[in-house]
């Protein structure tokens, strides 16, 4: 696995550039990784980082935008707001996930 090395931290990451060790991610790096791609972190962001960090070792994979929106209670319309143009893999990157199936 290819490494890089974000706001000092080494981290493993697949071709795309996706966190692939869950326990290497903190909220710094996530608001590392969120200033990269051009994302300001603010508390609706990081309700919707939290629920993907809280809801991926249940489910096995990233959340979809419909499990967010469903289960973690955050519209969707939010979150294209939140996070434009691409939400599920902004907010996957962000939280150190990998991408979400369906991605492109």
């Amino acid at each position: 696995m290819p490494t890089t090395t974000i706001d000092s931290h080494e981290i493993h990451v697949d071709d795309e550039g996706f966190m692939t060790q869950y326990d290497e991610w903190t909220e710094d790096l996530g608001r590392a990784l969120a200033a990269q791609i051009g994302v300001e972190m603010s508390d609706e962001h990081w309700k919707a980082i939290r629920f993907l960090r809280s809801d991926f070792p249940e489910q096995g994979e990233t959340a979809t935008l419909r499990r967010v929106a469903t289960v973690g209670g955050l519209p969707t319309k939010q979150l294209f707001t939140l996070f434009p143009k691409k939400p599920a893999k902004k907010m996957a990157y962000i939280a150190g996930l990998p991408k979400p199936r369906g991605c492109v």
